[in-house]
């Protein structure tokens, strides 16, 4: 027996079709709980242990109801990978028709948003139910480039049989996640889908380079709004006295007056001009600028204080904390890190040291120093919930954790000790 993995490089086409044939047989002998001649890749074998707990057919297509048209085009509008279509036309587009492939675009969800390329190969597509407004996360369709690159956060190959699904064998597929960079957050994912005897061994390097490329566009986009909301903001703050922030719509701080400047401000998702309580900052006043708000810290009443605390993980891909008080509630999206210390935070009401943490998210007690920076990166958001010495959710707050249906769900993407065992409770 050997366990070396089926190297997924440079394919002549001999290689290809003794490569596909070695994988069915590895498959199959997954699937019947044997020991096959050549180990899986990593990541191909990790998503079939998950497919197969969830129980998908590996030899059927699932299909769940595609979109309506009124729900696609409205995650359409709501995408920002809308505004990368042209950049993904021009990088991936004539490569992929030429090479009789298709281009896919998804949300975060796994959900095609868009589809373009080869005529024929996009009717092929709609028969295996690969059309726009289709689900194709790992739990509907099993192991597949999109769905499996949603969960395990990188560019991710599927080549013929490591597909799951016996149906989707004629296939190879390259996908890469788009991430928001402003904060790391999931944005969906870029593919490049075909008949695997068409595919080009290089497509993968091909679709992670336009992903790339898209992610460093939008922090471009980025830094030039906050540079015009900047020389918007600068005459009115040079006017004001006491502490005040120009941020935008999302609350990315552009200029400040009076205090430090934070990355970024926890607002409603829908925030109107006027009295308005922060979690940083207590009580403040909100007015409009153009393409952001104007924040002055301090107002009229009493601070509420944060009564209840959500701290949401139940989906894979989007994990939150949502803070309530008599002001209202606050909704903030986590980084993984952050969605890390938070869960552990959770289930130790009895508080954690830093060296406690640091041993529950890397396995090394030493590592104080990178637990403090990342403690005091998320205080900024929810001083008023967290305490210190130990850390741990301030006293008389109440915390709920809500959690995936399936343990093997928890932040699939982490590796820190305190989740990975979680996910084998």
């Amino acid at each position: 027996m050997s366990d070396r993995p089926i190297d997924m490089g440079i394919w002549s086409a001999q290689e290809v079709r003794e490569t596909t044939r070695r994988l069915a047989s590895v498959r199959e002998a997954a699937l019947c709980g044997g020991l096959p001649a050549t180990a899986p890749r990593a990541v191909i074998g990790e998503s079939w242990r998950r497919v197969l707990g969830r129980g998908v057919d590996p030899d059927r297509d699932r299909r769940e109801r595609p979109l309506t048209v009124e729900e696609l085009e409205h995650r359409r509008h709501g995408s920002q990978l809308a505004t990368l279509l042209p950049l993904f036309n021009t990088g991936l587009l004539p490569a992929a028709d030429a090479a009789q492939q298709i281009m896919v675009v998804t949300d975060a969800e796994g959900r095609v948003l868009w589809r373009e390329g080869c005529a024929q190969v996009r009717r092929m597509a709609d028969r295996h139910g690969f059309e726009k407004g289709a689900d194709w996360s790992e739990d509907v369709v099993g192991t597949n480039a999109i769905g499996t690159a949603l969960v395990a956060r990188r560019p991710v190959l599927v080549h013929s049989a490591e597909h799951f699904v016996r149906t989707h064998h004629p296939w190879t597929c390259a996908a890469a996640p788009l991430h928001d960079p402003r904060d790391g957050r999931l944005l969906g994912i870029v593919d490049v889908s075909g008949p695997a005897h068409t595919f080009h061994p290089t497509t993968l390097s091909l679709v992670t380079a336009v992903a790339r490329l898209a992610e460093c566009e939008l922090r471009d986009r980025h830094h030039s709004a906050l540079d015009r909301l900047r020389a918007s903001a600068a005459p009115v703050l040079a006017r004001l006295g006491g502490q005040a922030l120009a941020v935008d719509k999302d609350g990315w701080t552009a200029a400040v007056t009076g205090l430090a400047p934070p990355d970024r401000v926890a607002l409603p998702k829908s925030p109107g001009a006027g009295p308005l309580w922060l979690p940083r900052y207590g009580m403040c006043t909100l007015e409009p600028l153009p393409g952001g708000w104007l924040i002055r810290v301090g107002g009229p009443g009493q601070e509420p204080l944060a009564s209840r605390v959500l701290l949401d993980l139940g989906s894979r891909n989007r994990p939150a904390v949502t803070l309530t008080c008599a002001a209202g509630s606050w909704t903030h999206e986590l980084s993984p890190r952050h969605a890390e210390v938070l869960f552990v935070l959770a289930r130790r009401p009895e508080g954690r040291s830093a060296a406690d943490l640091a041993q529950d998210l890397f396995g090394d007690r030493a590592r104080t120093v990178t637990v403090r920076a990342e403690l005091s990166r998320l205080r900024r958001h929810l001083a008023s919930v967290l305490a210190h010495r130990p850390y741990r959710f301030a006293d008389g707050v109440d915390v709920e954790l809500r959690l995936p249906p399936h343990p093997v769900d928890l932040l699939p993407h982490s590796t820190a000790p305190a989740v990975v065992a979680a996910r084998g409770a």
